[in-house]
């Protein structure tokens, strides 16, 4: 007793342990921006024109912004002179300068989000796109609001690359070094004092980089883990409330979200430090200058085209070419502000880049396999698994060495007890997972010589838990076409025996001259139709697709006999001149099929009709007399101990 009590915590914080560890992410290894940079370039390849007119213009602008504090010396030295038409002429240019670099601004950020906008767009189709091709062992395993996650915030976070003109990052180069070639130009030992700084600011990047870059991986974690959690939460909201769980999920909430806000400061500390040490150091560095200049005054240079080559610059001259300078000095640490705030963008765009390639890197995606690999074709099977083994785990089977068989038009019914593989069979016939073992075979070919799209268009599958499209009911019953067909939607949902309902839904009449009940619109999940509804709805959709094999997955057990009787009709519509796989629990909907399936524990344990298994007095005989019996079995006495 005190053994099991004292395992008891450690079981329970295992438990949360590896529920953190399933809405976390897995530490990422080494990751290279360069690296990351390239594998995006695909994606803007296409609009690169974009991205070059930017650049271009981006060039044009830092020629214009190297030239401005040479034009603000020169008007410096004609209000010292006094010189009205030089200072006029000059302050017309440098207005002209200004404007015309702030339009061509507008002109080159426009471009780069251009660029950016559509890049993203793509980026993202493509990540949606490869989501649809992972099987379905990716999606048992990964929570949902990470995989949303990837395709909203990690792929925003990766547009703020240009969004917020990172990749101008080029033009502040190119700016930087135009800027150190006019400084040296000036005086070469002004510009000593002013480059003596970026040790400090090489320093100061170093320090902050890759804490940085750890904080917003964190970020990335963080929110995945939000998404994931507000996802499930909300899903299940009506069991949160039913249970009284409510304080619960708002202490696990808080715990979540902490984590967020913590990872977000951290962030925005270091770009605190990066930004206000590269102001701060700019600061010290004109003051430096400065200082100096006031102990040097008699050694600054010469005058450059002023009082002739080589001659002693006069006063004038000296505070013109200080204003010129030191003009210089705030545009050199301009970009490199520019930089230390883009790196910070850069730091979270990376580590969103890196969530989504670690995504597109899986590589658990449906394949087609070699035909040489597949077991030869049986023209005289419609359905058929021929020793079937399957495993969700390694090493755990959910089906042993299964064989079934069914000729085309034959209607075979699955029955066992919960967890014995029927819904499992089911998925292997539309290809969602691969077996371990045997074959599949679907019209006597298998399952992996067919294009995925071109197999699963033959069936038309009728689950429990149907699952409605936001839309309209037109839509929904016609999901498998782009451009859904009006007639045939409607003589599918007649054929179901449910146009005369959702016609009174909408206060309408079925079959007359008005038919817009079936624009009727569907909400989230189809939360605004009941459960009998929502199965009428699959019928006609599996009516529409009008496939030559049915699988039906505990069509009818959502619902009660009385809709399960008006459903009747629907269902003999469905199966009508059809190859059908039954999967039921109620074993009165599968009296007429044709052949029934007893599973047990993975394995088939009888098979035939209704009647020969009942005559059997096997499984299938004691689940029947469990569900059909009024009186429970009689009890045999018992002899008490004591005689």
């Amino acid at each position: 007793m005190t053994a099991r009590t004292t395992n008891a915590p450690n079981a329970r914080g295992a438990t949360e342990a590896r529920l953190r560890a399933f809405h976390e992410e897995d530490a990422l290894g080494k990751a290279y921006d360069a690296r990351l940079l390239r594998r995006l370039w695909p994606f803007v390849k296409p609009h690169a024109r974009h991205l070059v007119v930017s650049l271009v213009v981006l060039l044009v602008v830092g020629g214009l912004n190297l030239v401005r504090p040479l034009v603000m010396g020169a008007i410096v030295h004609h209000a010292a002179d006094h010189d009205r038409e030089g200072l006029l002429r000059d302050g017309l240019l440098l207005t002209g300068l200004v404007f015309f670099a702030q339009l061509l601004g507008f002109v080159q950020l426009y471009q780069m989000q251009i660029a950016g906008a559509r890049a993203m767009a793509d980026l993202r189709e493509a990540v949606f796109r490869y989501l649809q091709s992972l099987t379905l062992r990716f999606f048992d395993r990964t929570p949902v609001g990470r995989l949303v996650t990837r395709a909203t915030n990690d792929v925003d976070a990766l547009g703020e690359l240009f969004a917020q003109g990172v990749a101008n990052a080029f033009g502040d180069v190119v700016a930087l070094t135009g800027y150190v070639v006019a400084m040296t130009l000036l005086d070469w030992q002004m510009a000593l004092i002013a480059f003596a700084a970026l040790p400090i600011v090489l320093v100061i990047v170093t320090f902050v980089r890759k804490r940085s870059r750890k904080a917003y991986r964190d970020i990335r974690t963080k929110t995945a883990r939000l998404n994931a959690f507000l996802g499930e939460q909300v899903n299940g909201v009506s069991v949160v409330q039913a249970y009284g769980r409510e304080h619960a999920a708002q202490l696990e909430f808080d715990e979540i979200n902490e984590a967020y806000r913590d990872a977000n400061k951290r962030s925005i500390y270091y770009e605190a430090v990066l930004d206000a040490a590269i102001e701060m150091v700019a600061t010290l560095c004109i003051a430096s200058v400065l200082l100096w200049v006031a102990f040097h005054r008699a050694h600054i240079g010469h005058a450059i085209g002023s009082s002739g080559a080589g001659a002693p610059m006069d006063a004038a001259g000296a505070f013109a070419l200080v204003v010129t300078f030191t003009g210089y000095i705030k545009q050199f640490f301009e970009p490199i502000s520019l930089l230390s705030q883009r790196y910070t963008i850069l730091q979270s765009a990376m580590a969103g880049a890196e969530r989504i390639f670690q995504l597109l890197d899986t590589g658990d995606v449906e394949l087609d396999v070699d035909a040489k690999a597949c077991a030869p074709d049986r023209s005289n099977e419609a359905l058929s698994l021929d020793a079937v083994t399957f495993e969700y785990k390694p090493g755990v089977p959910v089906l042993r060495d299964v064989t079934i068989v069914a000729r085309a038009g034959e209607k075979i019914a699955l029955v066992g007890a919960t967890g014995s593989g029927k819904t499992t069979i089911a998925s292997l016939f539309l290809r969602l997972y691969e077996v371990t073992k045997g074959a599949v075979r679907v019209g006597g070919r298998d399952v992996r010589r067919f294009d995925r799209v071109a197999l699963r268009e033959q069936f038309a599958v009728v689950p429990q838990d149907v699952f409605l499209f936001s839309g309209t009911l037109l839509t929904n019953v016609a999901m498998a076409d782009a451009k859904p067909d009006r007639a045939r939607a409607l003589a599918a949902l007649e054929r179901v025996g449910a146009a005369s309902l959702f016609a009174r839904r909408a206060g309408a009449e079925a079959g007359g001259a008005n038919d817009g009940w079936i624009d009727a619109p569907v909400d989230e999940r189809g939360s605004n139709f009941s459960a009998g509804e929502r199965q009428l709805i699959a019928f006609a959709r599996a009516l529409y697709r009008d496939a030559p094999y049915v699988i039906l997955d505990e069509a009818t057990a959502s619902v009660d006999s009385d809709t399960e009787a008006r459903l009747q009709k629907a269902l003999e519509a469905v199966l009508e001149r059809r190859t059908a796989v039954i999967i039921a629990h109620r074993l009165s909907t599968i009296k007429a099929a044709d052949r029934i399936v007893v599973l047990h524990k993975g394995a088939v344990v009888e098979q035939g009709t209704h009647d020969e298994l009942l005559a059997r007095g096997g499984f299938y005989a004691k689940l029947h007399r469990l569900q059909f019996t009024q009186k429970p079995p009689p009890v045999a006495p018992t002899t008490s101990a004591t005689g």
